[in-house]
């Protein structure tokens, strides 16, 4: 009886030291190289949907204090520093709330950036825009009927297309920001339709930076959760599966 006894309790220990290997590894992998990330509002249309789950580069900008779970005040700046490059779509922590946000880096420390009629500028040039025609899809617009669709080309050659909900609109027209050392201006493709740094969100420090956008993995659509697997048939986003998150 008392061999039988202590096999089992070998075999509990052998299976909650098992456990808790797995998730150090876990851990360390969310913190050191992928984390996935879901996408729960539609600012980044027609480029990310809401239901769209990717993974996140935790390496590409090397590691802060955010890179943690909770983000622990425990260190400031950043470990094996990486500098975010235009037209990249990363994921932050909002400088006020600490919220997770997903956004395209627009400007870099020391540009000039603005939007006049729809049309952005970056220290004093128009950006390359051109109408991709349009989009009927209220899956990718959140819209019923037509909406406007532009592909922009950044300084450095990098493409994306972006959403013209309302022509002169508010956010068409902005007032000249000029990006502090140090910092980042990031948008939104939903152009219309996005809390920026054009309004709420402001210039993001480079320790903010959790990581690069990858790749999607999975994509469901309908406001359906990927655990509602009777759902799977007429929601999931097959096209979307493996698809690059950046354009």
């Amino acid at each position: 009886m008392a061999e039988k006894t202590e096999t089992k309790q070998n075999s509990l220990g052998e299976i909650v030291s098992v456990i808790v290997q797995a998730l150090i590894l876990a851990l360390l992998i969310r913190t050191l190289l992928f984390q996935p990330f879901s996408i729960p509002s539609g600012s980044m249309r027609p480029t990310l949907l809401e239901g769209d789950y990717l993974f996140v580069s935790k390496f590409a900008y090397g590691y802060s204090r955010h890179s943690l779970p909770f983000s622990p005040n425990i260190f400031s700046g950043r470990i094996w520093s990486g500098t975010p490059e235009r037209g990249d779509v990363a994921v932050f922590k909002h400088p006020v709330s600490n919220v997770d946000y997903i956004k395209r880096v627009i400007g870099l420390p020391g540009d000039t950036i603005q939007m006049r009629d729809g049309q952005l500028y970056i220290n004093g040039e128009a950006v390359k825009r051109e109408s991709a025609g349009q989009i009927d899809d209220p899956d990718v617009t959140e819209k019923f009927g037509p909406v406007d669709v532009y592909t922009e080309t950044l300084p450095n050659g990098v493409s994306y297309r972006t959403l013209d909900l309302s022509p002169n609109s508010s956010a068409d027209n902005t007032r000249e920001f000029i990006v502090p050392e140090g910092h980042y201006f990031m948008m939104g493709d939903n152009r219309d339709n996005s809390n920026d740094s054009r309004f709420g969100v402001g210039y993001v420090p480079l320790e903010n930076f959790v990581g690069r956008a990858n790749i999607i993995f999975f994509s469901i659509a309908g406001g359906a959760s990927p655990l509602e697997i009777w759902r799977w048939p007429s929601e999931l986003r097959f096209d979307r599966f493996f698809h690059s998150a950046s354009k």
